[in-house]
């Protein structure tokens, strides 16, 4: 079996509100070994970002706080990091790709000046050398003319091109972990293409561990070698990508596979949607928190559906996975 990477143990962040905590995960764990990509979806508001940003220890505090758990780089617990090791992690160990390039971008600075601040800062190199390096990154993430490119000021780029200076500011430093946080929302569909071809490309090339977050389940079979689906601050399922995809346990993986848009299907033709909404998370219901919007639970008998509004289920393994489910999907029924 590979070793870990990145493990990520019970996980639980907060933030403090006027109305009280509001837990935006709750009991989070997985693992990621090195050049493997492994895939966060679920819908707005589940805990995808907090997650990456707690790894990032980008947190804000106040008001958000790590109420329990570790994140283990290495067998080292990221949690307890003192501050000032913090600049050598990010960058160096793990590195992140946030979700709109167009904000992740300084607009007062040239492209040569934030890339090479990065490398003075992590490598100490003089001003030719990190431009040099900066220009070869540049080059590896497709971007042509690259000496030129680096003078100009990010309003100058297209939404494509600022995503893949991202990308080479990113994988500069050679991490260990890449965080994508959705990576190609902002873009349109075409370049969203190009981007994911880069970086599983650069993933593969500089056998990196890659953590996908993402709400599209086209991307995760797309990118993914294994899943995690998150549902209002929980993990209800983690399994290999082609498991998932054949047959998912948990009602809510089925829910999000049967909102895909498939081939075949006329365009007019209305896709299935989880009906309800996502319970609030600073006042979580008893049971399971996806009881009140899933239509499996509404097939069983009084006793069982009881069961599920009264009782939390567990994270546990499966025959090739685990799952979160009083009463999991068969097999043969995906």
């Amino acid at each position: 079996m590979t070793t870990p990477l990145l493990q990520v143990q019970q996980l639980q962040v907060g933030f403090d509100t006027e109305s009280g905590l509001l837990r935006a995960v709750d009991g989070v764990s997985f693992e990621l070994a090195q050049a493997q990509t492994l895939g966060v979806v679920g819908e707005s508001g589940c805990g995808k970002s907090v997650t990456a940003s707690s790894i990032m220890r980008l947190v804000p505090s106040p008001p958000g706080r790590i109420l329990g758990g570790k994140i283990l780089l290495q067998g080292q617990d990221i949690l307890q990091m003192p501050a000032e090791a913090l600049p050598q992690l990010r960058g160096r160990e793990v590195a992140m790709i946030f979700q709109d390039p167009m904000t992740s971008l300084n607009p007062v600075f040239t492209i040569e000046r934030q890339m090479s601040e990065v490398l003075t800062m992590r490598f100490a190199l003089d001003r030719s050398a990190a431009r040099e390096r900066a220009a070869q990154m540049l080059q590896t993430v497709g971007i042509a003319d690259a000496q030129s490119r680096l003078d100009v000021y990010p309003h100058e780029l297209s939404g494509g091109m600022k995503q893949r200076v991202m990308i080479a500011m990113a994988l500069m430093c050679e991490p260990k972990v890449l965080i994508a946080d959705e990576p190609t929302t902002a873009l349109d569909v075409t370049v969203q293409a190009q981007i994911l071809h880069l970086m599983r490309e650069l993933q593969q090339r500089m056998r990196t561990a890659l953590l996908f977050i993402t709400h599209d389940m086209g991307v995760i079979a797309d990118m993914c070698d294994s899943v995690v689906v998150m549902y209002a601050g929980k993990v209800v399922e983690r399994r290999s990508t082609v498991a998932l995809f054949e047959a998912p346990r948990h009602p809510y993986s089925r829910g999000l596979l049967n909102s895909m848009p498939r081939k075949g299907v006329g365009h007019k033709a209305r896709l299935p949607t989880i009906e309800g909404t996502v319970p609030s998370l600073m006042h979580m219901q008893a049971g399971c928190r996806f009881a009140d919007r899933c239509v499996h639970c509404l097939s069983l008998d009084a006793q069982s559906q009881s069961r599920c509004k009264r009782e939390d289920p567990a994270l546990v393994p499966d025959e090739d996975g685990w799952v979160a489910c009083h009463f999991p999907l068969k097999v043969s029924a995906a």
